[in-house]
């Protein structure tokens, strides 16, 4: 999981944007600017020139990496701040009788959980990326990481082109602020700091 989120962290800076072709560095650099992305409160920040020659497949990986990583991170921060709180699953997490309130919260969990759950873990893991987090093309899919894929909609076909892009916008926002926001919380928990506010834990 550390590995993972630093690798986003690092997706993140880069990918502002996809190029709309091959282009010189400095027109590249220029394109991305107005790009989504590419916004407040840091505006378009790419001080080491990752993104200023980089192919249209490049971009749109780096796109979808940060998409689908930001995601993520949201998901991991709740996740982390619930489980902090104590709040569980009722009943048992295993045949032996292990209860998921006995189930420790963040690194300590890794140990605590029975190896067939952790197996289970990952097999849903791996069915999610298999089979459910990624763009199917020929489905209709708007953008990179529409993960929509002609399946399901939540009502985004009833919002206008601009609402559409704010949306967006905000989802990269929240999802770049998670990805800090998680190894923030990973990094609390190793030196022995309270994730929330004593009146907050119960």
């Amino acid at each position: 999981m550390k590995f993972a989120v630093i690798a986003s962290l690092i997706a993140s800076a880069a990918a502002f944007a996809p190029s709309k072709s091959a282009a010189p560095a400095s027109a590249l650099s220029m394109s991305y600017e107005n790009e989504i992305g590419a916004q407040v409160p840091l505006g378009f920040f790419d001080p080491f020139g990752v993104v200023s020659d980089v192919d249209q497949e490049t971009f749109d990986r780096l796109r979808y990496t940060e998409i689908k990583h930001g995601r993520i991170a949201m998901l991991g921060v709740v996740g982390y701040l619930v489980s902090e709180a104590g709040l569980r699953l009722p009943g048992d997490i295993d045949l032996s009788g292990t209860k998921f309130a006995d189930i420790p919260c963040g690194f300590d969990a890794l140990g605590a959980i029975p190896d067939a759950g952790l197996a289970q873990l990952m097999a849903f893991i791996g069915f999610l990326e298999i089979a459910v987090m990624k763009d199917i093309e020929g489905t209709g899919n708007e953008h990179i990481g529409d993960f929509r894929n002609g399946f399901i909609d939540f009502g985004w076909n009833q919002f206008d082109d601009a609402t559409k892009v704010a949306k967006r916008a905000v989802e990269i926002n929240q999802g770049r602020a998670a990805q800090m926001g998680l190894l923030g919380l990973m990094v609390h928990e190793k030196l022995g700091v309270s994730l929330l506010p004593a009146s907050a834990v119960h």
